[in-house]
């Protein structure tokens, strides 16, 4: 040990970067960091805001899985879908963690600043929004609140115009099981997703014959993983604003609390949770 100070230029280390690019070059960090500008000067919001803008960072990953996977799927190249769904279960644990930093915020200390947020909520996040669509559940009730931004109402209203994910997932189930897609129930392409029984046999015929299915039994399981991290990062979001904010309503007018729980009763994939009773 001496007590000169490590030069990592010594070992090689580049630490000129007048005419290179750096890494804050690379990830435009001057940018990135001049957008969390709290509205008040309460200490807490910086957090709130952080805690919001990383979420959306993540869910433009899970988006960007998730469409990717789906164009996988329709060229039947599973083992590169199992990867980025495994990929989006693992972003859904990271968003799930991220609640752990926001309960450290007291109802005293988020009230010092929640009228700073005007009419503004979660419920309006677009990239939110487009998972649940691309996933499946599709309630066209909710382009309303991007009606003022007509580019992002374009897209959502592009996806609903497409086969879901779980579409894609059920024409590989059909035509592996049936040979065919004669039988496969039409998209429900602006709708809620509900189970149909059909689908469900199907399901129920793969994981009764797992070694016969096994990449379907696979992604199946897949699926049912990723849908347990969203549930779980509802959950996590109702025990947050419960903790937060208690019986009042949400600063974008829905009942808050309630409202979050009637979520929690949406499923993605209904027939791969109904089937399990049947097995």
């Amino acid at each position: 040990m001496t007590g000169e100070a490590y030069d990592p230029s010594a070992d090689g280390a580049k630490t000129d970067f007048a005419d290179e690019m750096s890494y804050g070059d690379y990830l435009k960090l001057d940018r990135l960091l001049e957008q969390q500008q709290p509205l008040s000067d309460a200490h807490d919001e910086m957090l709130f805001v952080i805690q919001h803008q990383t979420s959306e960072l993540w869910m433009k990953l899970a988006i960007h899985e998730l469409v990717a996977a789906r164009e996988e799927l329709r060229k039947d190249r599973t083992a590169q879908v199992f990867k980025m769904l495994a990929r989006v279960s693992r972003i859904f644990e990271q968003l799930n963690s991220a609640w752990d930093v926001l309960r450290t915020m007291t109802p005293a200390d988020y009230t010092r600043f929640r009228e700073a947020l005007g009419p503004s909520s979660g419920m309006q996040s677009w990239q939110y929004r487009m998972i649940e669509y691309v996933l499946g559940n599709r309630n066209v009730n909710m382009l309303k609140p991007h009606e003022h931004v007509p580019e992002i109402h374009r897209m959502l209203s592009d996806e609903l115009a497409r086969p879901s994910f779980y579409d894609e997932v059920l024409r590989l189930l059909f035509s592996t099981v049936d040979g065919s897609t004669a039988a496969l129930p039409t998209p429900s392409l602006d709708t809620p997703r509900q189970a149909v029984p059909e689908v469900q046999a199907r399901w129920k015929i793969v994981y009764e014959n797992t070694d016969e299915y096994w990449t379907l039994y696979e992604l199946g399981e897949k699926l049912v993983d990723l849908e347990d991290y969203f549930r779980r990062w509802r959950f996590n979001h109702v025990t947050t604003v419960e903790r937060v904010i208690g019986s009042k309503r949400g600063t974008g007018g829905t009942s808050g609390v309630p409202y979050l729980r009637r979520m929690l009763d949406v499923e993605l994939f209904p027939e791969l949770w109904h089937l399990r009773g049947d097995l």
